[in-house]
């Protein structure tokens, strides 16, 4: 595996990973009410949109360069 290969993988990883927990931070608060939760759910929803962002910009720019197809 290359290593442009490795890195979209572990963007796609890194934003599941930032999703779930986000979910998992906002199931917390919800069973125990704690508002602490609810900041980690925000940052980590801004996260994964980041690396939403940041994953169709390497994606974009490998293209461009035609090191991927």
């Amino acid at each position: 595996m290359s290593l442009k290969a490795f890195h979209i993988v572990f963007i796609i990883f890194s934003t599941g990973l930032a999703f779930g927990s986000g979910m998992w931070c906002l199931w917390v608060r919800r069973v125990s009410d704690a508002p602490n939760y609810l900041f980690g759910a925000i940052f980590s929803f801004a996260v994964a949109l980041a690396l939403i962002v940041y994953g169709c910009w390497f994606w974009r720019k490998m293209k461009r360069l035609r090191l991927i197809r």
